[in-house]
């Protein structure tokens, strides 16, 4: 299976593009609808690039740094990481800090995708390119996923509304007559957390199979907190035959809130975590969505570096890579990262 084919909207792999009036930028100077002019390029070697990452302290964003790194060591660029340590006015300061030590471009994965339109809108007023990296910038209900607010350079991500999608064809396959289910959500303002649910309940819903969602709870991805939401799931839905997560660390907290109530309810989560994947070998969890973090923050990397070089310009691209569904059955083909 191939895990690191990379997708494109509009062709991401440009050939020359006209660009609009530069703005007075450090490196590659940005166009009036999030691009950046190739006349002001530098080579790899020369590029500084900051990164805003949401939490370093967690899993996922801390793999994310991690391929963002190892990308940048090979062709030779800067990399000034802060760590907005899941706090939205923290990452809001990070941001101020970042553009006052004019990089040439940003790396930016958003506490909070409301939030993050403003901090891509200063950073475009300063002239400087941004790349969005693992959430949507722009407020989820009023912008689809692949609609990229326009005063980016591209946002680099997992399709999570296809995520969804494709945990809910592992959900058809094991209840093809339909029963109670519950959702177990991820934080407030993730982005995610709508997406993977708007995929997931049109899968559902097309099916035209009798599923009944009989509750809806925050997990805020931690798993102690899953396996005490799902401990309430049980006790108040007798009928519970399935439990959606949208990450695989609550669900795995789900599992254990399962097995200690000693019932047959089948728990699907996204992700492809160590935690995740382990449980889908032993049959703890039916399945999960292999993303590969490393792999994204390489990506976005090599996507920002080729717009600031004027390799591969992008304006407001959508970028992601493959995340297929995972069960038992394929579980050694879904590498994982985190």
């Amino acid at each position: 299976m191939k895990m690191h084919k990379i997708s494109r909207n509009a062709g991401i792999a440009l050939a020359t593009v006209a660009l609009g009036v530069a703005g007075a930028g450090c490196g590659a100077s940005e166009s009036s609808d999030g691009g950046s002019d190739t006349a002001a390029a530098k080579p790899a070697d020369q590029l500084t690039i900051g990164v805003s990452n949401l939490g370093l302290a967690a899993p996922f964003p801390a793999a994310i740094s991690r391929g963002i790194k190892a990308a940048a060591q090979e062709q030779g660029v800067r990399i000034v990481e802060l760590d907005g340590k899941s706090d939205p006015d923290k990452q809001a300061n990070d941001m101020q800090d970042l553009l006052a030590q004019r990089p040439d471009g940003i790396l930016l994965l958003p506490v909070d995708s409301g939030i993050a339109q403003g901090l891509v809108d200063s950073a475009s007023e300063a002239g400087i390119p941004v790349v969005a990296v693992a959430s949507q910038v722009g407020d989820p209900s009023e912008r689809e996923l692949k609609d990229v607010y326009p005063r980016l350079a591209a946002l680099v991500t997992q399709d999570e509304v296809a995520s969804g999608e494709k945990a809910a064809e592992i959900v058809l396959r094991a209840l093809p007559n339909g029963g109670e289910i519950a959702i177990l959500e991820g934080a407030a303002g993730f982005a995610e957390s709508k997406l993977r649910q708007v995929g997931f309940d049109e899968v559902l819903r097309d099916s035209g199979k009798s599923f009944r969602v009989v509750a809806s709870q925050p997990g805020d991805w931690l798993p102690d907190k899953g396996e005490a939401v799902c401990q309430n799931f049980i006790a108040a839905h007798p009928g519970l035959r399935l439990v959606y997560s949208h990450s695989d660390d609550m669900a795995v907290g789900c599992t254990k809130a399962v097995r200690q109530a000693n019932k047959d309810i089948k728990v699907v989560g996204v992700g492809g975590s160590r935690l995740g994947m382990n449980a889908v070998e032993a049959g703890e969890m039916l399945g999960t969505v292999c993303y590969l973090p490393e792999e994204l923050g390489r990506v976005a990397l090599d996507t920002l570096v080729g717009d600031l070089t004027g390799d591969r310009p992008v304006r407001a691209e959508f970028v992601s890579y493959e995340t297929p569904a995972t069960t038992r059955a394929n579980a050694s083909e879904c590498h994982a990262q985190w």
